[in-house]
């Protein structure tokens, strides 16, 4: 085998993180896969990996050839896609991540008619409850809400959307009137308790007044890590929700939900398409970022165009 073949085997098996999914991947055996990886060690004359049949943890030189084989393989795979420009379809392997809800309701359908248009793209989705790093899992594209801190990525915006307050119209009849979000800490309000988020302080805007914000400390008796399922209970009308306007927007046009304290607005939560800085992206990756963007326009009514039907109260 090449160095280059050598070094596409070692990432495979990394991103893998096992000898067995490894060998499962790529239809060999352990024992073809566990023997590869010892020749590769003895012509190195170092250890790559500690490893059993379930686990593999890469050693200081393992991730050293890693990241710098890495970096060869993605720039040889760069000039050979752009000495390769000139042909008509896009190819390939495409690796996303998302979150779970918005990737299974907007991601995943924009990648499959994607995929749809350039059948040489092998594309892989992965859907997480919080954001995974592209660089230590491989990704290609990270699909997030807000702009990363890491200056090392690409940020380009796929969706305006900012968080709703809201509630079923049987409990928001029930309330009492509301002044300031400092009244929402008295009532029952429902909390999604994902990543290391302060889930439980809620952050408004004036509205006619955007530097002015406030926050408040809510609670209630029911809670959930899935958005869907805070949701659900919404909508049963168990308490008063704060949910993207991509979550929302459906339920509060057919009135289902209503919104709350119409003089403040919740925080901004726009999505991004994130991916890693190169001297030559991928076009493979710069297509389907474009796609997201033009797609995701007409996904979803715009912010500003749309008016409550029951209250009356224009949208930020």
């Amino acid at each position: 085998m090449s160095p280059l073949d050598d070094l596409a085997f070692f990432r495979h098996l990394a991103r893998a993180g096992s000898l067995t999914a490894t060998a499962r991947e790529l239809g060999l055996s352990l024992s073809a896969v566990s023997k590869r990886l010892k020749q590769l060690e003895a012509r190195l004359g170092v250890e790559l990996a500690r490893r059993t049949t379930r686990r593999l943890a890469l050693t200081a030189e393992g991730e050293r050839y890693l990241a710098q084989g890495g970096r060869i393989l993605d720039e040889l795979g760069e000039l050979e896609e752009s000495l390769g420009a000139h042909r008509a379809g896009l190819s390939g392997p495409l690796r996303i991540n998302a979150t779970f809800g918005f990737g299974r309701r907007h991601v995943a359908p924009l990648l499959s008619a994607f995929c749809s248009e350039h059948p040489g793209i092998e594309a892989t989705l992965e859907l997480s409850g919080f954001p995974l790093s592209l660089g230590d899992q491989a990704f290609d594209i990270g699909v997030r809400v807000g702009e990363p801190p890491d200056s090392r990525l690409v940020a380009r915006r796929i969706l305006a959307s900012r968080r709703i307050l809201c509630a079923a119209p049987e409990l928001a009849v029930s309330l009492p009137a509301l002044r300031s979000p400092a009244d929402l800490s008295a009532l029952p309000c429902l909390l999604l308790r994902e990543n290391d988020s302060d889930f439980a302080v809620w952050r408004f805007h004036r509205r006619d007044a955007p530097e002015v914000e406030q926050a408040v400390k809510v609670a209630g008796p029911l809670a959930s890590n899935d958005g869907e399922v805070v949701m659900r209970l919404a909508l049963d009308g168990h308490g008063i929700v704060l949910r993207s306007w991509w979550d929302v927007h459906e339920h509060l046009a057919g009135g289902r939900l209503l919104p709350l304290l119409p003089e403040w607005q919740g925080v901004r939560a726009d999505f991004h398409a994130v991916y890693r800085q190169h001297r030559h992206v991928p076009a493979r990756i710069r297509a389907f970022v474009a796609y997201l963007e033009q797609e995701m326009a007409s996904r979803l009514p715009s912010l500003q165009n749309v008016a409550t039907a029951r209250r009356g109260a224009p949208f930020p």
